[in-house]
This record gives C-alpha cells, sequence and structure tokens, in this order.
C-alpha cells in the first residue's frame, strides 16, 4: 500500500485544520435569513460582506488534540444579482466573488495566507412560488465554483483558490407561523471535482460529498427590521488523496444570532454574531462576526 510521509501527512493536517476554519471553505453553502424572499423581476442587489472568525481548539476525530491551533480569518464577499422572469418563473442569476487573508498562530504557526481574488462562484435561484402577500416562498439554487483563484500547490493552504471545480444545490423555504415570527429552511448539497495537482508531489486529491441543513427563525418588528437565530448542521467531505482516505470527514453544528435593518430606503445593514457548538475535525470557531450591506434598486 502507497504512504505518505510524516512530513506529507503533517502537511496534509496543518492545511485541513486550517482550511475548514475559514468561511466558505467547509464544504456547504451557508446563507442569511430571508435571502429566499422572493423579489419581483427587474429587480437588482449589490452586496458586500465581511466576515471574521477565530478559534484555537483543534479537533480530530471528534476529539481535542490541540487548545493553542489558533486561526484567524477576515473575508470579504462582494455579490451581485439581478431577478428576470423566463416563460414565467422568476431567476436571480448572481455572482459571488472572495477575498482575504488567514492568520495562524500557536501550533499552527506560520501558515498564513492572503489572496486578492478567490474563485468565482455563479449561481441561480429558481422561484418555485410567488406569494409575497402571504410572505411564503420556495426555491432552488444551484451553485458553481470556478477554479480560477489564485493557486500555489507548495503552499499549505489556499483558502480562496482550490484549484477544482465545485457544484451545490440548494432548496430554501420560507413560511409565517405567526403575524411576527418567520421559519427559513434550507438545505443543500455539494460534490466536488478533483484537484491533480496538490501539495508539493503534486498528488491528486477527492472529496466525497457534503451537506448541510439549517434553520433560521426570526422576529418581525416590522418592515424594516427583523432579529433572528439560526442553528446549522453539516457533514460529510472526507478527503482522498492519490486514494488514501484521510480520516477527515467533518460534522459541524453552528449558531448564529443576527440583526436586520433597512437604515433607508433600499439599503440594509445586517450585523450577525455566532461560534460553532461541536467540531469533529478542524479547527472551533469561538467567534464569528459577519456584517452584510444591501443594496435594492
Amino acid at each position: 500500500m502507497k504512504r505518505r510521509t510524516p512530513t506529507g501527512r503533517r502537511w496534509h493536517a496543518v492545511a485541513c485544520a486550517v482550511a475548514l476554519a475559514v468561511p466558505g471553505l467547509a464544504a456547504a453553502v451557508t446563507i442569511d435569513a430571508g435571502d429566499y424572499t422572493y423579489l419581483p423581476a427587474g429587480t437588482s442587489l449589490a452586496v458586500g460582506y465581511y466576515q471574521h472568525t477565530e478559534g484555537r481548539q483543534l479537533y480530530a476525530g471528534g476529539k481535542r488534540v490541540a487548545d493553542q491551533a489558533r486561526v484567524e480569518a477576515d473575508v470579504g464577499i462582494l455579490r451581485g444579482a439581478h431577478y428576470v422572469d423566463v416563460g414565467g418563473l422568476t431567476m436571480a442569476p448572481q455572482f459571488l466573488l472572495p477575498f482575504g487573508r488567514v492568520h495562524t498562530g500557536g501550533d499552527l504557526a506560520g501558515v498564513d495566507a492572503t489572496n486578492g481574488v478567490g474563485d468565482l462562484i455563479l449561481a441561480s435561484t429558481l422561484h418555485l412560488m410567488k406569494d409575497p402577500e402571504g410572505r411564503r416562498a420556495f426555491a432552488v439554487t444551484p451553485w458553481l465554483w470556478l477554479p480560477t483563484g489564485r493557486y500555489d500547490r507548495n503552499a499549505p493552504l489556499n483558502p480562496f483558490g482550490e484549484n477544482r471545480w465545485k457544484f451545490a444545490l440548494q432548496t430554501g423555504w420560507i413560511t409565517p407561523l405567526s403575524e411576527r415570527f418567520t421559519l427559513d429552511l434550507i438545505a443543500d448539497g455539494q460534490v466536488f471535482g478533483r484537484n491533480g495537482d496538490y501539495g508539493p508531489a503534486g498528488a491528486t486529491l477527492r472529496q466525497r460529498p457534503a451537506w448541510e441543513l439549517q434553520s433560521h427563525l426570526r422576529y418581525n418588528f416590522g418592515a424594516a427590521t427583523w432579529v433572528g437565530g439560526m442553528l446549522s448542521q453539516a457533514g460529510g467531505g472526507e478527503t482522498e488523496i492519490d486514494g488514501i482516505a484521510q480520516g477527515d470527514r467533518q460534522r459541524r453544528t453552528k449558531a448564529l444570532l443576527s440583526v436586520a435593518h433597512f437604515v433607508a430606503p433600499g439599503w440594509q445593514v445586517l450585523t450577525s454574531l455566532g461560534r460553532d457548538l461541536s467540531v469533529r475535525t478542524g479547527v472551533k470557531e469561538d467567534a464569528r462576526l459577519n456584517l452584510r450591506l444591501l443594496k435594492v434598486f
């Protein structure tokens, strides 16, 4: 049986530990509450995100193996969407472009990374239910990651350019529970193309499918303001290098509290605070701050 050297094992372990702590690198598509709200054709959205995360406890197979594996990530995302009618159905083609930096310390010191621009993400939400008066919505979104970001196989961390294609299919359902409360339920599955130039030896990296389930409960103070909580669980996504399973299957539960407010007509600010509740593999997120500025026009 082909075996990797200890150096190779450590190289991959460090890469996985850091990558799984960076927003957007875990295997699923986490969204904000209200993202699947139906909007009429002709509406456009311009969105800017800032996300900061930090953690220090490293887990492997559900067991804590280090307390000083410090990881901090600062990530920005630019997003644009436009709603159109096609054959009586409303679609929202869109793009997302991530960028940012990762800083490590303690047991993971020296694995910093900065990418000016990451892999371009394309998506197109298809709204299958139009009920704005009843505040109900149901939609499906295919997501496609293009290998356009900067990638260096000799770097243990490539947080934004993965040198592979990825695809996810996500469904979202929104329903009112009362005059004030709204429930969002989101589910998705993701599959991965292979990276044939992984690591210093140019190995082949493959990854099994992954999934995520999300529930968002919102309290609406009115048309302009809401507060809400999110609970999600993601799993799967074990990797193989040259056919050898790495034992890094994910199981991650996280919680998030959010508040959103329209500060002016067409301008919404959303702030979220959260953390991981449990982690099977990777660095556990001790704190997360998400900021989002949304322009509707």
